[in-house]
């Protein structure tokens, strides 16, 4: 009678411990693995786009569009201004034949946007080379009679070549090789413009004179905060990437 009493306590408790845990026990073998998720490191592909990503970030968070917005156009294209000393010159010609007394354009900069940079990695997997296309409006005004005369869309694509370097202590390093505008990138279109005018070859006349100035005013302008935002970059970014171009490993996928 002792044992059976005793048995039937056993059972219970047995019986209320397993309903708390919600079934029989599992082995140690078979036990269901914790839901862990450790940092892993970056993949060889997720390098490029957290290098672009990084570059467009920064270029933005380092004032691009306000150094496009400012772009001392007017300054350049006043007679004297610059190495283009007179090319405003024959511009006004092409005003005044039409508005005689004309002797006064502004140009400005609206609407600058930084567009998706592009990267593509040498054959030989030494070096890098990044594409930021740029775009800008330019608004052809003639303050004396209170009317645009033009307004174009530009667009410019600078390209900055990117390699890794080792120091005499052995560290490496991204640095920034050439930095230029892509040659032929220049586009310029019309979106809107005085109807009596003689818009075409005003057009014209202001396309050649842009082609001239604009892409090296640009380039000396966003070069110097491309390098700056490549000095800035996240350290273990930086080092996996410079790692990868040392040992010529191709991380940057062909599309």
């Amino acid at each position: 009678m002792f044992q059976t009493g005793v048995l039937i306590v056993f059972y219970g408790l047995l019986a209320q411990i397993m309903a708390q845990f919600g079934g029989l026990p599992v082995p140690l073998d078979q036990a269901l693995p914790l839901n862990v998720n450790p940092a892993l490191p970056l993949s060889p592909t997720g390098l490029a786009g957290s290098l672009t990503n990084a570059l467009g970030n920064g270029l933005l968070s380092g004032g691009l569009l306000g150094i496009l917005e400012n772009l001392p156009l007017l300054d350049i294209l006043k007679p004297g201004g610059g190495t283009s000393g007179g090319l405003l010159g024959g511009l006004l010609g092409k005003v005044t034949s039409v508005i005689p007394g004309l002797n006064i354009i502004d140009i400005k900069v609206t609407d600058p946007q930084l567009l998706e940079l592009g990267l593509v990695q040498s054959p030989d997997g030494h070096r890098l080379y990044v594409t930021i296309p740029l775009g800008i409006n330019l608004q052809v005004n003639t303050p004396l009679v209170g009317a645009n005369l033009l307004r174009l869309a530009v667009k410019l694509n600078i390209t900055a070549e990117i390699l890794a370097v080792r120091d005499k202590q052995g560290r490496i390093h991204l640095v920034l090789g050439d930095c230029t505008h892509s040659p032929g990138s220049l586009h310029i279109s019309l979106l809107d413009g005085l109807g009596p005018l003689p818009i075409q070859g005003l057009l014209d006349s202001l396309t050649g004179i842009l082609n001239k100035v604009l892409p090296e005013l640009v380039q000396g302008k966003v070069c110097p905060l491309v390098n700056e935002v490549l000095s800035g970059l996240d350290v273990t970014l930086a080092h996996d990437i410079a790692n990868m171009l040392i040992h010529r490993l191709q991380f940057v996928i062909k599309v």
